[in-house]
């Protein structure tokens, strides 16, 4: 077989990069990343793998018994139900083969055109598992996007989603890659079939199974340690991950892990979205079904990070990602592509890349979502319904505010162990950099967050306890439960550099201590004046008498826009204003470098000098062999950059849409079936159960010219109205009856009225 080809085709809708083989340094390298993801504890044991393999025995079993029931109980003769037959498929991180320890498993259960979704397999299946002593928490969703039956099988996590054929008979080879599977099938049954038939598709189309899922594995632990392993938060899930591995690996198809990790942040670093990651080209099909194309479909031109699943019909798996979590996304690739050239020159090791991301040392102010329920099942159903709508809380303050405060939301869920049937989200705040200095404003999202309550409020299942609030919290008042053990840790010395107002400023110092990856998270950035920074709350409100919810003042955090150029530390600044701040030593520049191992001047000072920028020693001294071999890895790069550049070039590009014309936030598909009627909410007792807490979160903000420039001014801030004293907005009233956004934005806070409180 050829490089970078399957079955004499080629691997991707481009020429691979580089057709270049293993180095002795990548085979080292690969070692140890091997022996560093075996000791993180991904890979699970033997044992857990041959229970694994029994519990999907078991489930065939299940459903086979099953079918045959159900065609008996319509009347089927005899023989059809002998023949009648149920076929379990696997997809997701365990068909992929880079499942960890305790990982759920995703399956499929095909069957036959007289078993029906709702009746048979959420009616008599659930039955019959609900009747099993080795099932346990069993919980239906038949009105998700997908829906889906959740279970734990002999103690394994399942999954399992339903997809009926147009067959009579289901046979025992079934190939459901092919397209004709999908003839007469109902939307739900497409979208349940996608999982597996993406899945497949992508084992196809990569060059080296094994090399993809050591990558794979490597990529997934990286986003759970830096915070940006999540789907339903708006930043990505294993699919989406599992695509831009493959896509890699079709670029550099002889490459081994190490290599091909550092391909990753490279390739990444420089792409310049929206333009679409594919491993394939996009077919129409010949049954009528819409594909993702921007070109003639108006939705499909909003999405910012477009991920295109390889099997028809092909979709863009990466449709929840927002301004905010791209933003932190394309940080967090600018930094891998930092670490990795450290590794490349031996100043750096893979544990760097892997430093967990202090999430409640980013930034000063955060949002608290808190939820509670009456009990363990009604705050399980409370929870999928609130995960599945947070991302409009973050779309929402984006839009209302004109992109100018950032949310960064965190991707995972936290409890007090002292309170039961209760749990906790958080969203970092920060303030776009990219107005005029000095000339601050501030935004008031109270009727945002109180139209975010509303629409999780309008919740079919709703029950009474499901209650939701959402407060500001300051970073020193963030609650001790979210820490690891329940111990805030000692906040770490910063040292900061005397060059603060020079281009050269940076700040050096550990910004966080040790988390697992299960939760403690989030991205350090890149060091170029574009990364997130702490979040300055030195300016306080001007009245320390407010009762309730305070102002939220978020001081300026640079961001980085459109694409990530090579980054050096000299392209750094720090405002006057925001050197105050780090003379206090509450504010300082996120540097990932900087945190313990110190490598990003000692990698820059490199790379000025292989491009000729350096002091002039280097130029002076006859060339040495190193000295060579960095200029050809220069030429290299250059290569590859134009490479890259060219894969810009498709037919998707630019077709972007303005935010402005999107009338309504689109909803997330999960759960989007699980609205109460507007009029069955008026008088509910679920009136009450949240509208007593108001957020009024404020943050400084530069002015910024077009729409949004009559929003703003620079008159004196007035006091917020305290939550006690405030009257209460209408509950079940649809957003789009909410009074207009521009209203959101003023300084002038009396104007607004009293937004938020208690309903009687």
């Amino acid at each position: 077989m050829a490089s970078g080809q399957n079955n004499g085709h080629r691997l991707g809708i481009t020429e691979p990069i580089s057709l270049g083989g293993p180095t002795e340094f990548d085979v080292t390298k690969t070692r140890e990343l091997e022996k560093f993801l075996q000791n993180a504890g991904l890979y699970e044991s033997r044992e857990e793998a041959v229970s694994r393999e029994e519990v999907l025995g078991r489930l065939d079993q299940v459903v086979k018994t099953w079918v045959k029931a159900i065609s008996r109980s319509k009347g089927l003769n005899e023989q059809l139900v002998q023949e009648a037959n149920a076929k379990i498929f696997t997809f997701g991180s365990y068909r992929l083969g880079v499942h960890g320890p305790g990982a759920d498993i995703d399956t499929l259960c095909v069957g036959p055109r007289h078993a029906t979704r709702e009746e048979d397999f959420f009616g008599e299946l659930h039955k019959m598992l609900a009747e099993m002593p080795e099932v346990t928490e069993l919980h239906p969703v038949p009105d998700a996007h997908v829906p889906v039956m959740k279970f734990k099988l002999n103690g394994v996590s399942i999954d399992l989603l339903y997809a009926k054929l147009s067959l009579w008979v289901i046979p025992e080879d079934l190939d459901i890659s092919q397209d004709s599977i999908l003839q007469n099938a109902d939307e739900q049954t497409v979208r349940s079939l996608n999982g597996c038939r993406v899945t497949d598709q992508i084992l196809r189309l990569v060059p080296n199974i094994q090399n993809f899922r050591t990558t794979l594995r490597c990529m997934r632990f990286w986003a759970k340690r830096r915070g940006v392993y999540s789907n339903v938060a708006g930043f990505l899930g294993g699919i989406n991950w599992a695509l831009l591995v493959a896509r890699i690996c079709q670029l550099y198809p002889n490459a081994l892990p190490n290599m091909l990790v550092s391909r990753f942040f490279r390739v990444y670093n420089q792409w310049r979205w929206p333009n679409p990651v594919m491993l394939c080209a996009i077919e129409e099909g010949s049954l009528g079904l819409q594909v993702w194309d921007p070109r003639r479909n108006p939705k499909d031109r909003f999405h910012l990070m477009p991920i295109i699943t390889p099997a028809y019909p092909c979709m863009n798996s990466s449709y929840n990602v927002s301004a905010s979590t791209l933003r932190i996304m394309t940080d967090e690739f600018q930094r891998g592509h930092e670490l990795c050239e450290s590794m490349e020159a031996n100043k750096a090791e893979w544990d760097a890349l892997f430093e967990p991301y202090p999430f409640f040392e980013a930034y000063k102010n955060y949002l608290q979502i808190e939820i509670s329920a009456e009990n363990a099942d009604d705050l399980r159903k409370w929870k999928g319904w609130v995960e599945s709508r947070l991302r409009q809380l973050t779309l929402k303050i984006e839009r209302h505010t004109y992109n100018m405060l950032l949310c960064h939301p965190h991707p995972g869920d936290f409890q007090d162990k002292s309170r039961p049937f209760h749990c906790c989200y958080f969203m970092g705040l920060q303030r776009k950099q990219g107005g005029p200095a000095n000339e601050g404003g501030q935004f008031d999202i109270r009727l945002t967050v109180e139209e975010f309550k509303q629409s999780v409020n309008i919740y079919m299942l709703w029950k009474p306890g499901m209650e939701i609030y959402v407060t500001h919290v300051k970073r020193r008042n963030i609650p001790a439960f979210v820490f690891p053990g329940g111990v805030r840790p000692s906040r770490p010395v910063k040292i900061v550099s005397e060059s603060r107002r020079g281009s050269g400023s940076k700040v050096s110092g550990h910004a966080g201590s040790d988390r697992s990856c299960e939760g403690k998270l989030v991205s350090d950035g890149a060091d170029d004046g574009r990364k997130r920074k702490r979040v300055d709350d030195n300016i306080e409100t001007q009245d320390s008498k407010a009762k309730g919810i305070p102002v939220v003042p978020v001081h300026s955090g640079e961001v980085r826009e459109g694409s990530p150029p090579v980054s050096t530390v000299s392209s750094c600044s720090v405002k006057s204003d925001q050197v105050e701040g780090n003379v206090s030593g509450e504010s300082r520049m996120e540097n990932p470098e900087n945190n313990a191992i110190g490598t990003l001047s000692i990698r820059n000072t490199e790379v000025s000098s292989r491009n000729g920028e350096g002091d002039g020693s280097v130029r002076c001294n006859p060339p040495s062999a190193a000295f060579i071999d960095s200029v050809v890895t220069s030429s290299s790069k250059e290569a590859e950059k134009l490479a890259i550049e060219k894969m810009m070039c498709g037919p998707y590009v630019a077709h972007q849409a303005s935010p402005q014309e999107l009338d309504e936030l689109e909803d997330d598909f999960d759960f989007g079936d699980r609205v109460k009627d507007v009029e069955s909410t008026k008088g509910s007792p679920m009136e009450s159960s949240t509208a007593n807490v108001t957020v009024a979160a404020p943050v400084t903000s530069s002015n910024k010219a077009g729409p949004s420039t009559g929003s703003y001014s620079n008159g004196v801030l007035e006091e917020l109205e305290p939550s006690e004293l405030a009257a209460p907005l209408p509950i079940g009233i649809p957003s789009a009856s909410i009074p207009q956004r521009k209203p959101l934005i003023r300084l002038n806070f009396t104007s607004l009225g009293k937004a938020t409180g208690k309903s009687s």
